[in-house]
């Protein structure tokens, strides 16, 4: 089943209003669309998405609808897809019943910057757009500017453009190397890689000390950005100069700078969002992305140490901003799957009423456990889990208020509930403040119940009587304002509790 129940179907129209913490999700292309065409017993296009669908989306407060897997791909791609052993294990495991022809090919093994005739006519993605925007909805497309697919037209037309090796390159190393024949003869190629891996199989790595290939990935970066309204730039450090030399032993110059502003001097509101690993986060937006993924912050949620995700959000705020919060995409396991659902739920208080880009992923507010690899374009059926899907119809009204789409956000200190009791270490909270209304955001991280006292940051408190009201649940308070300043709100919270509460002065 799918996760469009707790969409409400409201149409919702006019200008695009891009908030300063907006939210993103993330579409599947031909999983959604096999899905469509199964329902409808026909070949389904983007077209075929429904406009209340997409009105849902802009209901909940999504700002982007990010696109996985729109480019031609092509068949050396799917031929390395369809024959590595270990691949088919994985994909069988999952789907038992598995066809080749649901074996599509990796969607980051790009053949060429088209709509994949799958999802229809190059114009359709024109549509697509058109009709997102009608609805207050941007469009995200892929760049993979590491590599390409094996039989993209620069392999036969400018293979200068790729990595060479050498015999010995491919003796040594056959998982990074492989003998290419074209029009001019036989030439040995390297894989596209990271430093740390080896070469992924379906694809022949970029070479970015050659300046024409620099030049002519810009014009194709440009010609990206006249389709949608944002790029996602896969595995965006490996075209950074020193991780470029450290996996290649090649200088380049700095690539990003000059493609954002060469893209930019177009189109002056277009966004950049970087996949990023290996703490290169802040030198990626110093290089002009708009955003970069918070691996950190997902990693320290797994890891349950509230310590350190509270010193995580000690950050600068305009790194925070620019920072991608998730639980789950393509690349990662499913958060239903990764957390129990107790952690779970704080988890995603904490990443999602942060500040910063809110990235959630087709099938996470269903609960669903199967991450699909981005190979397959088919995935298993699962059922909706109702506690996941109530808990995040509660999450998006929080996320549809402005405060935590505009306003100003603080981390708060837990202090103590009494002397000798350390459980207070186990909290984080932090406060949202727009438009005239007040939220105080506390999560217990931590596996057992823990107290602890969170003084207020509003002053104008003092004398009043204030009511606090959760919105995640049904408590309501009734509490004095002077005693919320100081010692603060007192907290008696079970391990992975949280409340996220609008606070308000009470009226005479």
């Amino acid at each position: 089943m799918r996760d469009t129940s707790i969409i409400p179907e409201i149409q919702r129209t006019g200008a695009m209003n891009v908030p300063r913490y907006p939210s993103l999700y993330e579409v599947n292309a031909r999983v959604r669309l096999r899905q469509i065409a199964r329902e409808t017993g026909r070949r389904a296009t983007l077209d075929d998405i429904p406009d209340a669908r997409l009105a849902g989306l802009a209901a909940c407060g999504f700002s982007w609808v990010y696109l996985m897997g729109a480019w031609e791909t092509g068949e050396a791609g799917r031929r390395v897809s369809r024959s590595k052993s270990e691949w088919l294990r994985e994909y069988r495991s999952l789907l038992p019943d598995l066809r080749e022809e649901e074996i599509c090919g990796s969607p980051f093994a790009v053949a060429a910057y088209r709509l994949h005739p799958d999802l229809g006519e190059p114009e359709t993605l024109e549509r697509f757009r058109e009709r997102l925007h009608r609805h207050g909805l941007l469009l995200m497309l892929d760049l993979v500017p590491n590599h390409t697919a094996p039989d993209h037209p620069w392999v036969r037309d400018h293979p200068d453009y790729y990595i060479h090796g050498t015999e010995e390159d491919l003796g040594r190393r056959p998982q990074d190397f492989v003998r290419m024949d074209l029009p001019g003869g036989s030439v040995i190629l390297a894989h596209g890689r990271d430093p740390y891996f080896p070469g992924w199989p379906d694809t022949l790595q970029l070479d970015y000390g050659n300046a024409a290939l620099e030049e002519a990935m810009i014009a194709e970066v440009q010609g990206i950005a006249r389709k949608c309204d944002g790029i996602r730039c896969d595995m965006a450090m490996l075209v950074l100069p020193e991780v470029f030399r450290q996996t290649w032993g090649r200088d380049m110059e700095p690539f990003w700078p000059k493609v954002i502003d060469a893209v930019r001097k177009e189109h002056p509101e277009f966004v950049f969002m970087a996949e990023a690993y290996w703490d290169l986060e802040w030198t990626l937006q110093q290089q002009g992305f708009d955003y970069t993924y918070d691996k950190r912050l997902y990693d320290r949620l797994q890891s349950s140490d509230a310590r350190s995700v509270r010193d995580h959000l000690r950050a600068d705020l305009e790194y925070q901003r620019k920072s991608v919060r998730f639980l789950e995409n393509h690349d990662e396991p499913r958060a239903a799957a990764a957390f129990p659902p107790d952690r779970h739920r704080a988890a995603a208080i904490l990443a999602f009423l942060s500040p910063g880009l809110r990235f959630f992923h087709q099938g996470q507010f269903a609960g669903r456990k199967k991450r699909v690899p981005v190979h397959l374009c088919r995935e298993p059926e699962e059922r909706t889990d109702p506690a996941v899907e109530e808990f995040y119809r509660r999450l998006f009204a929080c996320l549809r208020l402005p405060a935590f789409r505009d306003g100003e956000w603080r981390l708060l200190d837990c202090s103590p509930a009494w002397e000798g009791n350390p459980s207070h270490d186990g909290y984080i909270a932090f406060a949202w403040e727009g438009e005239g209304e007040r939220y105080l955001v506390a999560v217990n991280y931590a596996p057992d119940r823990g107290q602890c006292y969170v003084p207020l940051p509003w002053a104008d408190l003092a004398g009043k009587g204030v009511r606090l009201r959760d919105l995640m649940g049904p408590a309501a308070y009734d509490r004095d304002g002077q005693s919320l300043l100081a010692p603060g709100l007192y907290l008696d919270v079970p391990g992975w509790g949280c409340h996220v509460f609008a606070v308000a002065a009470k009226k005479e």
